[in-house]
C-alpha cells in the first residue's frame, strides 16, 4: 500500500464517490484512480466501497474504518511537511486564511499587513465563503486558520476560540424619518422594509431569533452576503439596513445614520478555527495573536490538546 492509493480513496470520498471528479481533482485519470483503489482493497482483503457496475454507490462498514484511518494518515503527512518547512525555513511559506466577506473586508486588513511586516516572505492566500464553507476549508486543510461568526462550533474536528465580540447596528440615510429617533426598537424596524444579510452570514440567525421572540416578522426587502451591497441599497432607499458594526465607518460612511442594536440582538462572537491535532507554524500563531489580545501561542496549544476552553478567555 502507498500514499497514492490513500489519496485516491480520500479524493473519492471528498468528491461524493464520483471517481471522475476525484481524478480531476488530482489531475490524473479515472481508470488510474479506480485501479489503485481496487489494488488497495485486494491488499487489505476487504471492500472499501460497494459498486454498481463501474459506479461507487456507498462506503462499506469496514471501509468506514479505512477511510477514517486514511484521513488520519494524510493529516499526519501534512503535519510532517509543515514541521519540515518550519525548521528548514521558518520565515518562509504561505498562510492560508478562510473567512467571510465581512471579516476579510473590515477586520483582517490590519492584522494581515502587520503579519507581512513581521514575515515579509510569507505569502497570504485568502479564501472567502460562507461560515460553513470556512469551517470545511479548515477541516480539509485548504486553510490553516478560519475566521467567522456562524457555524464554526458545529464542526467537531475543529478547535475554535473566541476572538472578539461585536454587535449589529441599524443604518439609514440621514433624511430617513427614523433617523430623528435617538433610540429605535425592533417594533419600529419591523414596520419598514429591511435590507440585511443572507441567513447563513454574519449573525443573521441572531437577528431572526430576536424578531421571532417578540412575535415580529421583519419585511425583508433584500438579502446579501456583502455589507457594502447592503449599504448601497440602503442609500438607494430600498429600506433600512442591519449590518455588523465593523462594516460602518463614520469617515467612510458620513451619509449614514447608525443606531446600535446590541440591546435587542445581543452580542456576537467572532471566532478563529484551527484543525484539531494540526501542526501550526510560528507565523500562524503570530497571526492569531494579531487578531486578538486574548490569544497567544501557549493558550492555543492548550486548546489544541483539549486543555483550554472559552472560560479562560
Amino acid at each position: 500500500m502507498n500514499l497514492h492509493q490513500f489519496r485516491f480513496v480520500d479524493a473519492a470520498v471528498r468528491n461524493g464517490l464520483n471517481l471522475t471528479a476525484a481524478a480531476k481533482s488530482l489531475n490524473t485519470s479515472q481508470p488510474g484512480v479506480s485501479k489503485a483503489i481496487i489494488e488497495l482493497e485486494n491488499e487489505l482483503g476487504i471492500q472499501i466501497f460497494v459498486r454498481h457496475g463501474k459506479r461507487i454507490k456507498r462506503i462499506t462498514e469496514p471501509g468506514q474504518h479505512v477511510v477514517a484511518a486514511i484521513a488520519t494518515i494524510l493529516s499526519e503527512v501534512g503535519n510532517l511537511r509543515r514541521i519540515g518547512a518550519q525548521y528548514r525555513a521558518e520565515d518562509v511559506g504561505t498562510l492560508s486564511i478562510a473567512t467571510t466577506h465581512s471579516q476579510a473586508r473590515y477586520v483582517l486588513p490590519g492584522p494581515v499587513a502587520k503579519l507581512r511586516e513581521r514575515y515579509p516572505q510569507v505569502n497570504i492566500s485568502m479564501h472567502q465563503g460562507t461560515p460553513a464553507q470556512v469551517a470545511q476549508m479548515v477541516t480539509d486543510e485548504v486553510a490553516d486558520i478560519g475566521m467567522a461568526t456562524e457555524a464554526l462550533t458545529d464542526f467537531r474536528g475543529l478547535v475554535t476560540l473566541p476572538c472578539y465580540e461585536w454587535e449589529h447596528v441599524l443604518i439609514m440615510p440621514a433624511e430617513h424619518p427614523l433617523a430623528r429617533h435617538e433610540a429605535v426598537t425592533l417594533e419600529d424596524i419591523a414596520e419598514l422594509p429591511l435590507v440585511t444579510y443572507d441567513p447563513s452570514f454574519t449573525g443573521r440567525r441572531r437577528v431572526d431569533s430576536a424578531f421571532a421572540q417578540r412575535g415580529l416578522t421583519p419585511q425583508i426587502a433584500l438579502e446579501a452576503i456583502d455589507s457594502d451591497v447592503i449599504k448601497t441599497y440602503v442609500r438607494l432607499g430600498l429600506g433600512v439596513g442591519i449590518v455588523a458594526e465593523m462594516a460602518v465607518d463614520p469617515e467612510a460612511d458620513p451619509d449614514l445614520v447608525v443606531r446600535p442594536l446590541g440591546a435587542f440582538l445581543g452580542q456576537n462572537i467572532a471566532r478563529i478555527a484551527l484543525k484539531r491535532d494540526a501542526y501550526l507554524r510560528d507565523f500562524v500563531y503570530h497571526f492569531a495573536e494579531l487578531l486578538s489580545s486574548r490569544l497567544d501561542k501557549t493558550l492555543i496549544q492548550q486548546a489544541m490538546s483539549g486543555e483550554a476552553t472559552d472560560h479562560g478567555l
